[in-house]
């Protein structure tokens, strides 16, 4: 079964949190303790139903303001697909939460209160997952049971969303409406919108097509380490030389050309090995090792592609940048640690270009820094060589984080836009 990774985001007190409670209740996917932890808790707290939200609230401070702040990740199958859900905080001072959990994601849902409409932070919320070229996009009309199940507001809401999300580059967009709380349009449709004619939620996630959207042209695999076990017992494993990673992009097969970056060197492949034995082909994001026909000075942080489509290799790189820092600032001159698929080198901030406002679309060309939970266009210069493609192109190749040199903390994440 393949595995389908979704983040939920929107405004505070949306239902994102209730939301996944419910799915994973009516999927049957929690444990009986687990449910009586959670019943009983709701007791103590004196709420009349099963709170669905603490299944994923589980930090003091979300339960005692019944918020998320930090970013929850729940595992789930049915029959036909496995999932991982990243539930993300709303709250505007989590936007570097919600930028990590919607970084790896499939798809994202954008939940909107009924009641309330398209709100700042839903738009906020949006332009980030399209901004992380998140492939799907639902937009989850929740609490209905709050306006009658009305079409009407339904409709209203959709309009309103379609006209923002024109000037967002959203290529696959569906609307649901749900209630989380009663558990409306969740995992079977509701009788109580008749008027309603699609799927339900978890239908659709079972559904969406998912294989397209991975890089299968691009042959990209950054070396991750070099199986060396040097085993003197064993025939087979005492010149056993492999080159272990992620494919980060196309197929790779026994007897395919490849390249070797920096060398320029080229080999065949004459194996690819799995912790389950042999495989004839890998493709991403499957973790693979592969043994090479020739000897080469391979170490991690290479990279290996084809000898006729390689990523550019570039010092310079244009990117957006989402800053994390709290108490530093990005801004020109600073020196940072750039971490890009396996490699890792020092990195220069030539230029910041501008601060993106990410409620009005305005490019702020005066700004001189990044605080916070900012975005930005900035020019990096590297110490050496990164193997890069463009962030539209392919997500792992063309994504990176910046890493505090004093404190190895982690402080932004980028996407590259252009590289020289």
């Amino acid at each position: 079964m393949d595995i389908l990774r979704f983040a939920t985001a929107g405004s505070v007190d949306d239902g994102k949190s209730t939301l996944i409670g419910r799915l994973l209740f009516d999927s049957k996917a929690i444990f009986e303790d687990q449910l009586e932890a959670v019943e009983r808790t709701s007791r103590d707290r004196g709420t009349e139903y099963t709170d669905l939200s603490l299944l994923t609230d589980g930090l003091r401070a979300e339960r005692e303001q019944g918020i998320t702040i930090d970013v929850a990740y729940r595992y789930f199958a049915t029959p036909g697909r496995k999932f991982i859900i990243a539930d993300t905080p709303g709250h505007i001072q989590y936007t570097r939460n919600m930028v990590t959990g919607a970084s790896t994601a499939d798809l994202a849902i954008i939940l909107i209160d009924a009641r309330k409409g398209v709100l700042e932070q839903s738009r906020r919320h949006a332009f980030l997952t399209t901004l992380l070229r998140v492939p799907h996009l639902v937009l989850a009309v929740n609490k209905m049971d709050l306006v009658d199940y009305s079409e009407k507001r339904f409709a209203e809401i959709r309009e309103e969303f379609t006209a923002f999300a024109s000037k967002l580059n959203a290529a696959d967009l569906k609307f649901i409406p749900i209630s989380a709380l009663h558990g409306d349009n969740v995992v079977s449709r509701s009788e109580n919108m008749p008027w309603y004619g699609g799927s339900s939620l978890l239908h659709h996630l079972e559904n969406v097509h998912i294989a397209s959207d991975r890089n299968l042209v691009d042959v990209r695999f950054p070396v991750q380490y070099v199986i060396r076990p040097h085993n003197a017992t064993s025939q087979e494993l005492h010149d056993y030389r492999g080159y272990a990673g992620q494919v980060a992009g196309g197929v790779l097969k026994p007897g395919d050309e490849v390249l070797h970056l920096p060398s320029g060197l080229t080999t065949t492949i004459t194996r690819i090995d799995t912790f389950d034995g042999p495989v004839e082909e890998a493709f991403s994001p499957m973790s693979v090792t592969l043994r090479l026909a020739d000897d080469i000075d391979i170490s991690r942080g290479d990279m290996i592609c084809r000898p006729n489509n390689q990523p550019k290799a570039a010092q310079e790189v244009e990117a957006m940048v989402c800053w994390m820092a709290d108490g530093l600032k990005l801004q020109p001159g600073s020196k940072l640690i750039i971490k890009h698929t396996t490699r890792t080198a020092r990195a220069l901030v030539r230029d910041l270009h501008y601060r993106l406002d990410i409620n009005t679309l305005h490019r702020d060309e005066s700004a001189t820094s990044l605080g916070l939970n900012e975005i930005g266009r900035v020019s990096l210069r590297t110490t050496q060589p990164l193997f890069v493609d463009e962030y539209a192109r392919n997500r792992l190749s063309g994504g990176f984080i910046l890493i505090d040199e004093a404190t190895n903390g982690t402080v932004g994440a980028g996407m590259i836009i252009d590289s020289r």
